[in-house]
């Protein structure tokens, strides 16, 4: 197995480490699933770049990395819906993105095509991970306008780039979805 295919399992070992530690109510596990979600963040970050520096690319990791990626985010969003802290519709709105890109990225591989991560995808995964973050840290709301308070900014930003990151998949790959409305030899 290659280093980047051993930091992918790290990463899939650490996430339920992490949901215990998130889970309880206390300032060490708090501090240790602050602690655990970055180290496996970092582990996304440093697999792909060593995988393709070292000519490591594996159908393992090509299917295991993103899936890897989704479970902690799904994770982290889950035990935010539980606090109370994220409302369900944005999980479900950055879920379904999730879903939808890479279900996209599949049937284009089906038909031999790679969509490479963009600017937004990038821009999305910078964004949530800031989110879920400072929302680990559990600083008390710091309120901007009435209400509105900067973990709500933030949640509202990591929805918001969500959508667009989808949105550009989707339209810069429309074609592979028509594709999937037309039969072959038509």
């Amino acid at each position: 197995m290659t280093v980047p295919n051993i930091l992918t399992m790290i990463r899939i070992l650490l996430i339920p480490v992490f949901m215990i530690c998130a889970a309880d109510n206390n300032p060490v596990t708090d501090l240790a699933a602050v602690i655990i979600f970055c180290v496996a963040s970092i582990t996304d970050f440093v697999d792909g770049r060593l995988a393709r520096k070292n000519n490591q690319v594996t159908n393992f990791g090509k299917f295991m990395d993103p899936l890897a990626d989704k479970l902690l985010v799904m994770s982290a969003l889950l035990i935010f819906v539980e606090r109370g802290t994220v409302p369900a519709w944005a999980a479900v709105v950055i879920l379904g993105r999730e879903f939808a890109v890479t279900s996209l990225r599949m049937v284009a591989a089906a038909e031999g095509k790679v969509i490479a991560a963009n600017m937004w995808g990038k821009a999305k995964t910078a964004t949530t991970m800031v989110c879920l973050i400072v929302l680990l840290i559990r600083v008390p709301p710091i309120k901007l306008f009435g209400w509105i308070t900067i973990q709500d900014v933030l949640v509202w930003l990591m929805v918001i780039v969500t959508v667009i990151s989808g949105y550009t998949y989707i339209k810069d790959n429309f074609s592979v979805i028509r594709d999937g409305f037309t039969q072959k030899g038509e």
